[in-house]
């Protein structure tokens, strides 16, 4: 089963689930901020979406903005950057699909058909 993990108050994350719906699509919903996700599961996510570890984060996000990420993670090791992923789920670029050893950050539509 698919899991998507959002925050419902986002408009990407309201898109992509009502495009799921409109498809037919079966999920569990997770709200990334009442359930952020774990360093392992991040580390997972990571080496199965394959996209730089910067692009997990939500640089448009106000924590994000707040705590000058753009200047700190070019310094900071993975580790570091999964670590501090893990302590706050809005730092998390959303929404997430997880299907099996798919993985995808972010909603555009043409990758997501790849989930039905």
């Amino acid at each position: 089963m698919l899991k998507f993990i959002c925050y419902p108050k986002c408009s990407t994350c309201k898109k992509a689930q009502k495009w799921l719906d409109e498809n037919g699509m079966e999920y569990e919903l997770r709200d990334i901020k009442e359930e952020n996700p774990t360093y392992e599961e991040l580390k997972s996510w990571h080496e199965n979406c394959g996209v730089p570890l910067k692009k997990l984060f939500n640089t448009s996000g106000m924590l994000y903005r707040s705590m000058a990420l753009k200047d700190k993670l070019p310094d900071m090791t993975d580790e570091e950057q999964l670590r501090l992923l893990a302590t706050d789920g809005m730092l998390i670029k959303r929404p997430i699909a997880v299907k099996d050893s798919t993985v995808l950050i972010g909603f555009k539509q043409a990758e997501w058909e790849e989930l039905k």
